[in-house]
């Protein structure tokens, strides 16, 4: 199945083409550390010859407790993209919640992303997909591959075939997710070229009592694994100090660990689509 290829910005998914990295903090904690961190990873994606995304969630919606952390707000997360995608020039993500967020989200935002518990909602599919931006739709973890075909349809008879697929696992028991390598090609199908969220995919929803827990350890094997069965994007949390993150953190990566682990991945990555 030929992917089709979409381009955003200077970054282009799909069609063959090499690996792109969607990465950044799970949410933004403040300015400084945002800039911080996107400065690292422009850095590091120039020197390897890929292309960035950045990501951070302005506002988690869905945290596991009253009492966790969630952002900014949509306000002053969103002036802090526009700094990131200024200064750096990288294409920007964040999520969407609502309805009410897509106008002023769409105004900065180059790729809108639906999580992946509202991947279901058609209302969201379809105002995301009517501003004429990128929709990153993850699936959730509720969901077979062959489901997301349906969302696909939902945002191109929005007149918008510019979309991306993700997956970040399956609910698997309690507080647990594991991923089926097989959707990834079941996705691709589709003509849209698909993420693999590793990060997500190692984490334990709500395994820590009042907040998620996480295998960070693994990422890098699935990670492998992923760009050995051929996608199009990776997607990474990040962090500085992971352990004092104030969201995700059990699961995301320290930015001194990523030069290794991309340059690994990035050959296999080579070796995969050079077979067409």
């Amino acid at each position: 199945m030929k992917v089709r290829e979409i381009s955003v910005g200077n970054v282009t998914f799909g069609g063959n083409r090499p690996l792109v990295l969607i990465a950044g903090p799970c949410v933004i904690e403040e300015q400084g550390l945002t800039l911080r961190i996107a400065e690292s990873l422009k850095k590091l994606t120039t020197e390897l010859g890929i292309g960035l995304v950045f990501k951070a969630s302005y506002d988690k919606a869905n945290r596991t407790s009253i009492g966790s952390f969630r952002g900014p707000g949509m306000v002053e997360g969103l002036e802090i993209l526009a700094r990131v995608k200024r200064e750096f020039e990288v294409p920007v993500l964040s999520d969407v919640h609502d309805l009410s967020q897509i106008p002023a989200a769409a105004e900065v935002l180059d790729i809108l992303q639906i999580p992946a518990f509202l991947s279901r909602q058609t209302d969201l599919l379809l105002a995301a997909a009517r501003t004429g931006k990128v929709v990153n739709v993850k699936k959730g973890q509720f969901l077979a591959p062959w489901d997301m075909a349906n969302a696909v349809k939902k945002i191109e008879q929005a007149g918008n075939s510019q979309v991306l697929l993700t997956e970040r696992g399956a609910s698997f028991g309690y507080n647990n997710l594991v991923v089926d390598m097989r959707s990834l090609v079941i996705m691709r199908e589709t003509g849209c070229p698909v993420v693999f969220d590793a990060t997500h995919a190692v984490q334990l929803p709500g395994g820590a009592g009042t907040s998620s827990g996480g295998q960070r350890q693994y990422v890098g094997a699935l990670s492998r694994a992923a760009v050995a069965v051929g996608i199009d994007a990776l997607f990474w949390e990040v962090h500085e100090n992971p352990d004092f993150a104030l969201c995700d953190g059990p699961n995301s990566l320290r930015l001194d660990q990523l030069r290794a682990m991309l340059r690994e991945i990035l050959t296999i990555d080579r070796l995969i689509k050079e077979r067409g």
